[in-house]
């Protein structure tokens, strides 16, 4: 029921949000536009789950789940406010838990102008690279940790620039007692001596976290209030870059899983990280080395909680980020510092090299309609020792190479080869799971309305599940229509299909996606972060509109 009326109040908005079809009415909405103007978006995620023996597939008492989103936004010249009602009846499997029923989650009224900007309520902000402090939401990993409290800004003449906020990060579907209070700032040498064909800044953050103990932690010397800080600076000219960053998180507590009365209940650990990007863009030719290192840098909104979604930082996989079937079979996650019984390790460092070069039209390579070639190599390590740049167990390890031709004008592909090398115990052990994984993404046009993209894969591996074939053929027609059906078959051991098919139609700015499908159990990825996704075996309908 409250999905049927999200969908007709979504729909009703839509049609009010459409182009007049006469002068008295453009006249009339001409004057509306003078006081304000309203926005907006809904979308539902709904599944219908049902038994399947062979993959164990989970199955929630009620069988059906469906994640809810209606955003509304208004703006008037310099004001704007706007809310966000989320209702999860009950929330799809895989997602956390703490999300159940509905709410009206965010909302926030903020004025804006040319150099100042306050607001009030709910709102998303990250300082830096978001290593030390992020707000954001990924709806695909469940995930929003908006702070419902204020924030102010500053910009004078793009040369400083500082903010401030305060508030009580979301956790779940409502605010924790959690409190964080912070402040940004940057200053532009480049902007500030005029240079033109040089930029380059320095900056600073520094977050407070507040959050009440107990009397045992209380005892045991940890602190309600801890505070970290972080220092960064910027160079860019003629395509070469060069950025910095040094962040110390403060102290964070990790309970002793070992405690028996004795001893220290908790260990008593500073966060710290270190992070260079350096890389040059010019003429075709793309060179970027991103190196980090961290130690006991996960953020916590309540510090007791285990949840994929409790986080107040954001520290993502530095590597290449598939989209390919059997290249996502084992994603990598940044270790941020564990301390439980399997495994004691205070973090990661390591990084990537990503290399990029387009040979134009006309070249002796490009040919007439030009090529690209793309390649990446990251690696990630324990810290052997805590407190050093001493390498320990390889993490992660991850060499690819695609190439990109367009052939004709019809005919495109993509020819990818992938080598990974995945440590499943986490560095506890020298032990690596190595794939070779081949891909083939075949697009041809037949008319500008009318199209096929075929992928082929392959996965050849002696460890896990051994060997995997997968296939995707997807037919478009544009610009409404696009039908898909695909295959991912473990013959190396369990002789498991893993089947899926659906359609879209597109229309304006709504989509609609029928499939039905089995899914593996395995891990959901955005942006570098993933969650772990039970298996599961079921028809999913998704819907998405913005007006």
């Amino acid at each position: 029921m409250f999905v049927a009326f999200l969908l007709v109040a979504g729909g009703a908005l839509a049609v009010a949000a459409e182009r007049p079809d006469s002068e008295d009415e453009a006249v009339e909405n001409k004057s509306e536009k003078s006081r304000g103007y309203l926005s907006g978006s809904f979308e539902t995620n709904t599944t219908l789950y049902h038994k399947d023996v062979k993959t164990s597939a989970t199955v929630p008492d009620s069988k059906f789940g469906s994640n809810n989103y209606l955003k509304l936004d208004y703006y008037n010249n310099r004001f704007s406010a706007g809310i966000q009602l989320e209702a999860y009846s009950p929330v799809l499997v895989g997602y956390p838990a703490e999300l159940e029923k509905a709410a009206l989650t965010n909302y926030y009224v903020s004025w804006t102008d040319k150099s100042f900007s306050v607001t009030a309520g709910t709102f998303y902000e990250q300082f830096g690279s978001g290593l030390l402090f992020r707000s954001w939401e990924d709806r695909a990993l469940g995930l929003n940790n908006a702070v419902m409290g204020a924030r102010v800004s500053y910009n004078y003449k793009d040369i400083v620039a500082v903010k401030a906020l305060w508030g009580l990060p979301r956790f779940g579907m409502s605010f924790s007692d959690t409190q964080v209070r912070g402040a940004d700032a940057s200053v532009s040498i480049s902007n500030a001596a005029g240079w033109n064909n040089v930029y380059f800044d320095v900056q600073g953050s520094v977050l407070s976290r507040y959050e009440a103990l107990d009397a045992d932690s209380e005892i045991d010397g940890c602190k309600a209030n801890t505070t970290g800080w972080s220092a960064r600076t910027n160079f860019e000219t003629s395509g070469f870059y060069l950025k910095g960053e040094y962040v110390d998180a403060g102290l964070k507590y990790y309970y002793n899983t070992s405690y028996a009365g004795t001893g220290d209940m908790y260990y008593k650990k500073r966060g710290n990280a270190q992070l260079i990007e350096t890389g040059y863009n010019n003429g075709g030719l793309g060179v970027g080395l991103t190196l980090r290192r961290m130690e006991w840098m996960g953020s916590k909104i309540i510090n007791s909680n285990s949840s994929t979604s409790n986080m107040l930082n954001y520290i993502p996989a530095i590597c290449t980020q598939y989209t390919y079937m059997l290249t996502t079979l084992h994603p990598y996650s940044a270790r941020t510092g564990d301390l439980t019984e399997s495994f004691r390790n205070s973090g990661e460092l390591g990084g990537q090299l990503d290399v990029y070069y387009n040979f134009r039209r006309g070249t002796k390579l490009g040919g007439k309609r030009g090529m690209k070639i793309h390649a990446n190599f990251s690696n990630y390590y324990t810290i052997y020792k805590e407190g050093t740049f001493a390498a320990g167990n390889v993490l992660f390890r991850d060499f690819s190479i695609d190439w990109e031709k367009q052939w004709t004008k019809q005919f495109k592909s993509i020819l990818l080869y992938s080598l990974q090398q995945y440590n499943p115990s986490y560095g506890a052990d020298k032990n690596l799971w190595t794939s070779h994984i081949v891909v083939a993404d075949l697009l041809y046009k037949y008319s500008k309305s009318f199209s096929t993209r075929l992928e082929l894969q392959y996965l050849h591996t002696k460890a896990d599940r051994k060997d995997w074939v997968a296939a995707m053929l997807e037919v478009n027609f544009a610009p409404s229509w696009s039908i898909y059906v695909s295959d991912m078959f473990n013959h190396g051991s369990t002789m498991l299909n893993y089947y899926n098919g659906g359609v879209a139609y597109t229309r304006s700015r709504t989509r609609v996606a029928l499939n039905y499908g089995r899914y593996k159990a395995g891990y959901i990825c955005s942006g570098g972060v993933c969650r772990q996704i039970p298996a599961y075996t079921g028809l999913n309908l998704t819907v998405t509109t913005s007006f």
